[in-house]
């Protein structure tokens, strides 16, 4: 029977789009400076702030003290967002194994693919399992997985006619990322 609890760190994990990338880069870097996270990742300055916001609240992220020093990292992971990397380190490799830009997930599609993975293949499972996600954005999440070609759709008939969700072989690696 597949498990009804979703799991809390992944959740986290993908409160914020850039969570993820900016996590496994720091953790890969040991620290970095607000220009090299901007050149590296590749977002605005906005959206960077914001996500460096996110994971300081989260209690990942802190500016490092003995900054000043040009060499030094101005944002260092805590104990707390060391844990927190290493999974997003994880997901962050198998993103790019499979060809996954990233920043293409939504919001809730790594715990959509952790789910379906998790053997919650109907959409009602995947609901109740995400239970703050509406469902609008649940179908949104498995339509943007489906263009990603990590997700396929079953239509089963009857009546009435269901549909059923199942990982792709990419999919299924970034479900195996996902629960590391």
């Amino acid at each position: 029977m597949p498990s009804s609890i979703p799991d809390p760190l992944l959740a986290q994990l993908t409160s914020h789009r850039w969570l993820v990338p900016l996590l496994a880069d720091l953790a890969g870097h040991g620290g970095a400076r607000f220009v090299e996270l901007l050149n590296r990742l590749a977002l605005s300055r906005d959206s960077l702030a914001r996500t460096l916001d996110a994971a300081a609240v989260q209690g990942w992220v802190q500016r490092n003290p003995g900054h000043g020093h040009p060499l030094r990292p101005e944002y260092i992971l805590t104990e707390a967002g060391t844990a927190a990397a290493a999974r997003a380190a994880t997901v962050a490799a198998a993103q790019a194994a499979i060809g996954l830009a990233p920043g293409a997930a939504t919001r809730w599609g790594l715990p959509l693919v952790a789910g379906i993975g998790a053997g919650h293949d109907r959409f009602n499972a995947l609901s109740r399992l995400l239970a703050p996600a509406t469902p609008r954005a649940l179908s949104q999440g498995l339509a943007a997985l489906g263009g990603h070609g990590l997700v396929v759709r079953e239509v089963i008939d009857g009546r009435p006619p269901a549909s059923r969700y199942d990982l792709t072989g990419r999919g299924r690696m970034l479900a195996e990322a996902c629960r590391a």
